[in-house]
């Protein structure tokens, strides 16, 4: 069974994701962040794959990508650092997100390959438009085991949430806002409509909500609704002011706990 399969069958709510940015600080970051947050008990980690033009995202994570890829990080650099992470002992789901010019550049056939390798769950690809994942993606997602996590936002309409329940695994990542992404202290009862009128539709997948969570209200907001919820630059902007991934891994927990 998938890991990420695993994770929602045995705990339904309040789960806890975690964005990062892969090779930020520096460039070999990446294997030691996952232990981090894996040992502060996070319960799953988007592995983030850094872009030149990362359209749906705030400054904080714009900058760590920034900061990555000057630092050299590439692609096939990811997947080299990852090689044996599950040999290590780390079992926590792992989603790769990234946009869609590295994987094609990499190549689809390829990039769905080198994740199964490694040990990565499902994948992330926020730019690659729906109807060319059902037609050319799809097949080999499926082939490598891997699920396709697909984001809806409050303008997605019922049709389409519902074709991408039917047609997508994993979980459906629930973008909060429109805008793009960035710590807020709590969610405006728009919002919450939202969350509501999503959880009211009994989707087969699970919702998992990001973009703004950033503390223990927004937190609990999106989990009252949803699976879980997805952190990212928050713990991003933790780690450019804590001493140690670790640390930030601490204050993290502290904060959406506290």
């Amino acid at each position: 069974m998938n890991r990420i399969d695993k994770l929602f069958a045995t705990k339904p709510r309040g789960v806890l994701s975690v964005y990062f940015t892969a090779g930020y600080p520096g460039p070999d970051d990446t294997v030691p962040t996952i232990r981090a947050l894996a040992a502060a008990g996070v319960d799953m980690l988007e592995v983030g794959i850094p872009f030149s033009d990362p359209m749906a995202d705030g400054p904080v994570i714009q900058h760590s990508g920034t900061v990555a890829l000057e630092g050299g990080m590439t692609l096939r650099k990811l997947f080299a650092q990852l090689e044996g992470v599950r040999a290590a002992g780390i079992e926590i789901p792992l989603v790769a997100m990234g946009y869609l010019n590295p994987v094609m550049q990499y190549g689809i056939e390829e990039f769905c390959a080198s994740c199964a390798a490694v040990g990565i769950d499902g994948v992330i690809i926020p730019d690659l438009p729906f109807a060319d994942y059902l037609r050319d993606v799809r097949p080999a997602i499926e082939r490598h085991g891997l699920h396709f996590i697909t984001l809806i936002t409050p303008e997605t309409s019922e049709e389409r949430i519902r074709l991408i329940d039917a047609s997508t695994s994993g979980f459906i990542y629930m973008v909060s806002t429109a805008s793009t992404t960035g710590a807020r202290d709590s969610f405006d009862e728009r919002t919450m409509d939202y969350f509501r009128r999503v959880d009211g539709m009994g989707l087969r997948n699970p919702r998992m909500i990001g973009f703004g969570i950033s503390n223990r209200g927004t937190f609990e907001a999106a989990t009252h609704h949803a699976s879980g919820a997805i952190i990212g630059s928050a713990f991003i902007r933790l780690v450019g002011e804590s001493a140690t991934v670790e640390e930030a891994a601490a204050r993290l927990i502290e904060k959406v706990s506290g």
